[in-house]
């Protein structure tokens, strides 16, 4: 019995999934089982588990067996990487040896002919054995190996110019791998950030996951490829290649698998060589909806009868990171209408909001926030968003609009909603006109998400925990264990934390007395404020979130 006939009695296939599969495979040859899996007709697991029974071959969770490293670098990385194969351990002259593809008995006979041993194939899906390997090998292992191996390929110095050799370096088919798979494995990882990161001996890459930096394994050779790495990225961000002494900022356009991604890149000159950051920004990515962000149901309930006011100003306020443009976006979709005018200008703009209005800042050409504010306020906008009020001109610029009947939403860098006021006055705003136009601000955090799938509950020693956790003995409350899923964090995703201050007739007081921020914080506490590290207690009993990443994100 074929494989797609053994997956379409296990109810694993649709007849109809086979019959576009076998259609297919007559026009464009290749494997049936291959076919359904990247048709998405049915997983690779489940293919493997068919095939396990089929043929008497053990399937194994790679995840819970303890890798031989010896035997794993013994072996040329040429061949693991080509074949994905994973030596797993060595007992009286037999290798048990990981695979995805049994039916690929060259790449057995040649693992056998190399160890001079026994070969033993066991199943595991593709994903787990590349995980191993890039854990072991790094990631573009392979890639380095062979740049390692090329005589075309020539070492340049830091010292000198050389910019004609670096030029030719990053130019490289494998130097131009190597910077896709960097890539490739970020967007797998689902990273925010990459950071390439230059010491005397060594080249560190970085991937900011849901928040947090976590190093990832690089051949230990790719140091000595630093300067073309770093050129390729240049070429690529359309910057000077030659220019090493001072920093430069470029964008990036990507595309895969029908995702377009935004990439936004930052050199900068170091001790030991350029230093590199990317923000990826995934345009395909879908926009969080309000209810989406993780605000608290009361929070929600004001902060959406907000965004419906006629004119005022509603400030989100928070470090960089915080998801502010992201509850700013969220905001003006829950808003968006047939009916209204939406118009926004941003630094740069990051996503396409549909009927929208997006412009893009540009202070090379005079195209401030607040110029550019003053101007689209001719386009008779009823709602306006500003990227951030960095500065008096885009302050007075936005009070300006609202006093003329906008809604105006905009960002803020303070640590919390109440130092908002102070920091307009702080800029230079007249109190009157902040009393006037300041409707509420918003502060909030990201944390990390507890993984749902290794999720299990934990009980806390009280003498432990900070005072202002109103922690109960025994009370259950949940981490994660850590898994596959979650790469051993026990977090999956982020959830935000919200601290709303509405300004209140006793806020506009203290804010017409130029009081402090301390002040504005117990007023705002007595009209009901609820603030960060208190919502982020609301969460961790929730099962949402840990104590740990509450005590990370917010100040006690």
């Amino acid at each position: 019995m074929s494989i797609g006939e053994l997956l379409l009695e296990k109810g694993l296939i649709t007849p109809q999934s086979l019959a576009e599969a076998l259609e297919l495979r007559k026009k464009s040859g290749g494997r049936l089982d291959r076919i359904l899996v990247e048709l998405g007709a049915v997983g690779e697991e489940q293919v493997l588990k068919v095939m396990s029974e089929q043929l008497h071959i053990p399937m194994v969770d790679l995840s819970a067996v303890k890798i031989d490293v010896d035997i794993l670098r013994s072996l040329p990385p040429k061949l693991v990487f080509r074949r994905g194969l994973v030596p797993l351990e060595k007992t009286n002259g037999l290798l048990r040896v990981a695979t995805a593809d049994p039916f690929d008995l060259y790449a057995l006979d040649e693992m056998r002919l190399l160890t001079g041993l026994e070969v033993e194939p066991v199943l595991a899906p593709s994903g787990e054995i590349d995980k191993i390997i890039k854990t072991y090998y790094g990631v573009g292992g392979d890639t380095v190996e062979q740049m390692m191996d090329s005589a075309d390929l020539q070492v340049v110095s830091e010292g000198g110019d050389g910019s004609d050799d670096l030029l030719e370096q990053a130019q490289e088919a494998s130097v131009v791998k190597l910077v896709n798979e960097i890539f490739i494995e970020a967007l797998k990882e689902r990273s925010s950030d990459i950071h390439i990161e230059p010491y005397d001996n060594d080249l560190k890459i970085r991937y900011r996951v849901d928040g947090v930096l976590q190093e990832t394994v690089m051949p230990p050779q790719i140091r000595r490829f630093q300067a073309a790495i770093v050129s390729r990225i240049k070429i690529m961000a359309n910057m000077n290649i030659a220019e090493k002494r001072l920093p430069q900022d470029g964008r990036i356009k990507l595309q895969m698998g029908g995702r377009q991604i935004d990439v936004r890149v930052s050199v900068i000159p170091m001790l030991f060589g350029e230093g590199v950051v990317m923000r990826l920004l995934d345009k395909s990515t879908v926009q969080y909806t309000l209810p989406q962000l993780g605000m608290a149901q009361d929070t929600f309930a004001v902060f959406n009868k907000l965004i419906e006011r006629p004119h005022g100003i509603i400030l989100v306020t928070g470090p960089t990171g915080s998801g502010k443009t992201t509850t700013l976006y969220a905001a003006l979709g829950e808003i968006v209408s047939s009916e209204i005018k939406v118009l926004t200008i941003e630094d740069p703009v990051e996503y396409h909001l549909e009927g929208v209005n997006q412009i893009n800042v540009a202070p090379k050409i005079g195209l401030t926030f607040g110029r550019g504010l003053r101007h689209i306020l001719r386009h008779d906008p009823d709602v306006v968003m500003i990227g951030e009020i960095r500065d008096l001109e885009t302050a007075e610029a936005a009070v300006q609009a609202a006093l003329t009947g906008h809604l105006v939403l905009s960002t803020l860098h303070t640590n919390d909603s109440c130092s908002s006021a102070t920091r307009l006055l702080d800029m230079g705003m007249e109190p009157f006109l902040v009393t006037s136009t300041l409707e509420a601000a918003m502060a909030q955090r990201l944390v990390r998400t507890i993984c749902p799938k290794c999720k299990q509950p934990r009980q806390y020693d009280p003498s432990q925990l900070p005072a202002d956790f109103n922690y109960r003995p025994g009370e259950v409350l949940h981490s994660g264990a850590g898994c596959k899923k979650c790469r051993g964090t026990g977090y999956y995703g982020r959830s935000g934390l919200f601290e709303l201050m509405l300004t209140t007739d006793r806020i506009r007081e203290k804010i017409m007395s130029r009081s402090q921020a301390s002040d504005i914080v117990t007023e705002a506490k007595r009209d009901g404020l609820r603030v960060l590290r208190e919502d982020g207690w609301l969460k961790v009993r929730a099962g949402i979130t840990t104590v740990e990443e509450v005590i990370r994100a917010t100040k006690a």
